[in-house]
């Protein structure tokens, strides 16, 4: 190990062209047999707050698909703290009145905070607040999303899959990350599956049918709900077989934009709250000195974290970034905005950001990148933080939970590794901290783009067993 680690202990600047080779017999092995070349990997190993044990192609420049979200996540909780909460406010013009039948002078105002986990839930508490104020009849609503500035995007763009969720666009006004639930309930005496839709809307119809199969529970057979949009409405189609005896379940679907599903929820909770609207929705900017009817504050950001990492819930990390834009530039942030933020944060750190492109902060991208050697030294100085102890425990525990839920269970390294994992087409990628069997704390960054890049999965694993045995 000594011998090994004199050959590997390179420093940053001498790392770019070191191979494969230098790694011991073990793992030269393991990494032979994916058969990918040298120059596809960027690895860089360290103690935690101590020397570089190994670096191959570490100033390589790596596109780290999902472990983008460490970068977003680390710098928005070391910028604005564990206990920062976003606040969704219903307003009314200064000095609005509420008459004897509950009308409301004037228009409501709803200004957004960004909330990247605003539910339908949360939704319903806020209108409910408003009725318990007296707040019967409305005449307008205006959204104020001036938090943030243009950030919608197609959500076809990425990979053509505009009605997946992982594809949602941002927005100040989110709720339930604008997706629609399709119940299919199980139907055992007519054998039958029985789908509805939450929030049920004439805007949503569901087409096709999805046949009932006998016996024990297993997969869906050539399941499939594809959404088609046509003006107002969304028409999904189901086709394939599934088990009854599975029971209920669920999927999520984009079948509208986020401004539309936001009016379409309001609309449906205030009839359903008693409420009346007669106007309708418009966009603009809540006065500088309106009265505030109800407020709602969101969970933590240390919780908030916890889900981006563990879930790699895309559209959280890109509304994070944003929200770190608008704290640090100011009001109408943009990704343009939100990536200057996490740099600027991370400069101030001494992280090397040198050749990195922080684009929308979730790494749902073909143009992000990181290199393996910044990377670690931003884990590094987070282990050394106040705040470590939230940013860790926001990665996926090896073998328990998130995304390594099914990796790595064995017992020597079940709960050894905080990681975070990244997968994309062309781009595999691994990041986190792995206990040794000394005590010791290692960083581990491992970064491959080729297009064989999933290859490189038990290479990876194997790295985290090493270090999990020192």
């Amino acid at each position: 190990m000594r011998r090994w680690l004199a050959v590997c202990g390179l420093s940053a600047v001498a790392a770019a062209a070191v191979s494969a080779q230098a790694l011991p017999p073990e793992l030269q092995k393991v990494w032979k047999a994916t058969k990918l070349p040298d120059s596809a990997l960027s690895l860089e190993i360290r103690e935690a707050g101590g020397p570089v044990v190994a670096s191959i192609n570490a100033g390589q420049p790596r596109n780290p698909a999902s472990v983008m979200k460490t970068v977003t996540t680390w710098a928005a909780l070391s910028a604005l703290g564990p206990d920062y909460t976003w606040q969704t406010r219903f307003l009314a013009n200064d000095g609005a009145k509420i008459d004897a039948q509950g009308s409301l002078q004037g228009p409501l105002y709803v200004q957004a905070s960004g909330d990247p986990l605003f539910t339908i839930e949360d939704l319903w508490n806020g209108l409910r607040e408003l009725r318990l104020r007296g707040v019967k009849n409305l005449s307008e609503v205006i959204v104020d999303r001036s938090i943030f500035g243009q950030v919608e995007i197609d959500p076809g763009d990425f990979d053509d899959s505009p009605d997946r969720p992982y594809n949602a666009s941002p927005d100040a006004m989110m709720v339930g990350f604008g997706a629609t639930r399709i119940l299919f309930q199980a139907d055992a005496e007519h054998r039958q599956w029985v789908p509805v839709t939450d929030p049920p809307t004439r805007n949503v119809r569901i087409e096709g049918r999805l046949e009932w199969l006998d016996g024990r529970c297993k997969p869906a057979r050539n399941f499939a709900a594809d959404t088609q949009i046509q003006g107002a409405t969304a028409t999904i189609r189901v086709s394939g077989q599934a088990y009854g005896a599975c029971g209920d379940f669920s999927l999520y679907r984009l079948a509208a934009s986020q401004a539309d599903h936001f009016e379409t929820l309001f609309r449906l909770l205030w009839r359903e709250l008693g409420g009346t609207l007669s106007r309708g929705f418009s966009q603009g900017k809540a006065p500088a000195r309106a009265e505030v009817l109800a407020a709602l504050d969101s969970e933590s950001l240390a919780e908030v974290i916890r889900l981006i990492n563990k879930r790699s819930n895309n559209v959280m990390a890109r509304m994070l970034l944003l929200t770190l834009g608008a704290e640090l530039n100011g009001p109408g942030a943009t990704v343009a905005s939100g990536g200057q933020a996490v740099a600027q944060v991370l400069r101030n750190q001494q992280v090397d950001t040198a050749g990195w492109v922080l684009d929308n902060g979730s790494g749902l991208s073909r143009q992000g990148r990181v290199t393996a050697h910044g990377l670690a030294q931003m884990l590094d100085v987070a282990w050394r933080s106040a705040m470590m102890p939230e940013f860790v425990s926001s990665l996926a525990i090896a073998g328990m939970d998130g995304t390594m839920r099914r990796r790595l269970r064995s017992d020597d390294t079940r709960g050894q590794a905080h990681v975070k994992t990244g997968t994309l087409r062309d781009a595999k990628a691994l990041a986190g901290y792995v206990r040794g069997a000394s005590g010791k704390r290692y960083i581990l960054v491992s970064l491959v783009n080729h297009p064989q890049a999933g290859a490189v999965q038990p290479f990876d694993d194997a790295l985290v067993r090493w270090l999990a045995s020192r």
